[in-house]
C-alpha cells in the first residue's frame, strides 16, 4: 500500500465498522474535520483496498435462516487454492475464509432452518472440498457483537 494509514483513518474505520451509513459530512462533524478531507481519506481507503466493501448485517432468524460456520481440517497433502474457486460460486456459502490453527478453512453458510435440506446443502459443500480430514460445524445462535476494528 502506496499510503499510509494514521490515527484519523483508524478513527473513520471504526467509526464506519458501527454505522456504516454515516456521511462524508457527519465523519467530519464527529471527528472535527472537514467533509472535504474525510472524501479525500475515503477515497485513499478505498482507492488502497483497505475498505474493501460496505455491507448489511441481517437477523438471520428473523429472516427464518440459520448460519452455520465449518470448521475444515484439510490433509496436508490438499491444495487450497484449488479448493477455493469452486467454493466461491456456492451461493450458500457467504464468507469463506482461510485460517491457520484447528481448522484450514472456515465456511460461513446461510441456509433454511429445516434440517433435512441444511443437511443437503452441507453434505454438497462438503463434496466440493477433496480431501477433508475433519470436519466441525457450529451453529450461531445469536451475534452479540459485531465490530471489525
Amino acid at each position: 500500500m502506496a499510503d499510509k494509514i494514521n490515527g484519523i483513518d483508524i478513527r473513520i474505520l471504526k467509526l464506519l465498522s458501527r454505522n456504516a451509513r454515516l456521511t462524508y459530512k457527519e465523519l467530519a462533524e464527529i471527528l472535527g474535520t472537514t467533509r472535504q478531507r474525510i472524501s479525500r481519506r475515503m477515497d485513499r481507503l478505498e482507492r488502497n483496498g483497505v475498505i474493501k466493501k460496505y455491507t448489511v448485517i441481517p437477523d438471520y432468524d428473523a429472516l427464518g435462516y440459520v448460519h452455520v460456520i465449518l470448521g475444515i481440517t484439510l490433509k496436508p497433502s490438499v491444495n487450497i487454492d484449488e479448493i477455493i474457486p469452486a467454493l466461491v460460486e456456492d451461493e450458500n456459502i457467504k464468507i469463506i475464509q482461510r485460517a491457520i490453527g484447528s481448522h484450514s478453512l472456515v465456511v460461513h453458510i446461510v441456509g433454511p432452518k429445516d434440517m433435512k435440506e441444511l443437511e443437503r446443502i452441507i453434505a454438497e459443500v462438503s463434496r466440493k472440498i477433496p480431501g477433508i480430514d475433519k470436519l466441525d460445524i457450529t451453529f450461531v445462535t445469536e451475534t452479540v457483537k459485531f465490530e471489525v476494528l
